[in-house]
């Protein structure tokens, strides 16, 4: 017995040896290898859900824009539709969450082929969805549903799927009085780093251990008011997911697409070619808006053709695509949003092998045929050719890869083998089957596995 603990415990310290430790430098920080999971997932769901989804009007910066900005529209539908003493803080008690069930949540996600989901903690509004204890009666335990939320979801992800969890935190709170106050001493003090964010950050990761913490809001202060390295130090270092998590970008005024595991740089950042560092593109279902609107129109909806094209392109071009849902008050995934998620999964299972696990491959897009775009599978040498448009004339050039007859085969997923014949200067024209509507192996974008091909 006393051997087995004195080896145990070598074979610890040699593990707590042989890993890097990180300083709190962005140096040091950056140069953190990514998790690999990350890069082989491709595609996360977003999920945006707080207060805001009580009047579910305008957008999830409801607040900021009625009683800060005073936005006309805003603040006419309060005044239709509310009593003049109405405060926002009044609409957490109406925030119930009656219908919420994190196991059919977990069900559309993984339907969906999604490989990671990011939940919103806690927006700009500063409304927890578990019981922190640095946000007293402004949290989903002390008011409204009285449930962790968070808990839920992270229990049901991991009782019923291979999904893995991710985490979203606003730095900053629009109307804390102790963030008010640091930002009219211009940063100088930390009041509400250190007695607000850095504890609910630790609390999160240690209580809930996400494999993905997304940051945001830093709103314009440095990343040293927020101690953003000292933070990711730990959590590389010590924290129980130092192994497996993966960081974005926005960590302090200056920090978005510079520091951090992956770069966002903007909200639904798609550059249209290779970056060469790890990026992601979140955007969201709803064009106008993360969280859920009552009044959306129809044409706010992206379709699923521009979905699916979204994906392509993002995966293409080196990115991981987060794609946003907002669930209503009372805890519902809208049909609409449940139909957008599970076509992408229908998708997914005829023509993941050209998502998942895939590189970028040398050319992204084709010199000559409008959307296609390339994905690479270096283990099996093989190239994927994803057409987002069915040729009318039963056959599409691809100018990009370096065939050889005899050796190049051309396999249309879904279906099987094609024919292909050589064009000059260079590239193969694939002669596509003639297939009736219901013969179609999928409905939205087609994909060609090449192999024997460069």
């Amino acid at each position: 017995m006393g051997g087995l603990t004195v080896s145990f415990l070598l074979s610890m310290l040699l593990i707590s040896t042989c890993r890097a430790k990180y300083e709190p430098n962005w140096k040091s920080i950056d140069s953190r290898p990514l998790p690999e999971w990350y890069d082989q997932a491709k595609f996360g769901v977003f999920i945006h859900w707080g207060v805001f989804s009580v009047p579910s009007f305008g957008s999830e910066w409801f607040w900021w824009y009625w009683q800060k900005q005073k936005l006309k529209p805003y603040v006419d539908f309060m005044q239709r539709n509310y009593p003049p003493d109405f405060k926002y803080q009044d609409f957490a008690s109406q925030f119930t969450a009656e219908f919420f069930d994190a196991k059919e949540w977990t069900d559309i996600f993984v339907s969906s082929g999604a490989k990671y989901i990011v939940l919103t903690t806690k927006h700009h509004e500063g409304f927890t969805l578990w019981g922190s204890k640095n946000s007293w009666n402004w949290n989903a335990v002390d008011v409204g549903p009285k449930r962790d939320l968070v808990d839920e979801v992270a229990s049901a992800l991991r009782a019923n799927s291979d999904l893995r969890l991710g985490l979203y935190h606003s730095l900053f709170e629009w109307f804390n009085p102790l963030f008010e106050q640091d930002a009219a001493n211009v940063f100088t003090t930390q009041y509400f780093p250190t007695s607000k964010t850095l504890p609910e950050l630790y609390e999160l990761i240690v209580k809930y251990k996400p494999e993905v913490l997304w940051s945001d809001g830093d709103g314009d202060a440095p990343d040293k008011y927020w101690n953003s390295t000292g933070f990711l130090a730990w959590l590389y270092n010590d924290s129980p997911v130092r192994d497996t998590v993966v960081t974005n970008d926005r960590w302090g005024s200056g920090s978005i697409c510079t520091h951090g595991g992956y770069y966002t740089c903007a909200d639904r950042y798609q550059p249209g070619h290779l970056l060469k560092h790890k990026w992601e593109n979140c955007m969201t279902i709803d064009t106008k808006s993360w969280g859920y609107r009552r009044n959306a129109p129809l044409r706010d909806y992206l379709t699923i053709e521009q979905l699916v094209a979204t994906l392509v392109e993002t995966v293409s071009c080196g990115g991981n695509l987060l794609m946003n849902v907002g669930p209503t008050h009372d805890g519902r995934i809208s049909p609409i949003f449940e139909e957008r998620l599970r076509q992408v999964g229908q998708w997914l299972k005829i023509n993941g092998e050209s998502i998942y696990n895939t590189t970028a491959w040398r050319a992204q897009n084709d010199t000559v045929t409008p959307n296609v775009w390339y994905t690479f599978r270096p283990q099996e040498k093989s190239i994927f050719a994803i057409l987002l448009e069915w040729p009318n004339n039963g056959s599409v050039i691809l100018n990009e890869p370096v065939v050889t007859q005899g050796q190049t085969q051309v396999v249309l997923l879904g279906h099987g083998s094609v024919q292909w014949e050589p064009v000059k200067p260079s590239g193969l024209r694939v002669l596509l089957p003639q297939l009736s509507f219901s013969q179609m192996p999928c409905q939205w974008a087609w994909t060609l596995r090449l192999a024997g091909a460069t």
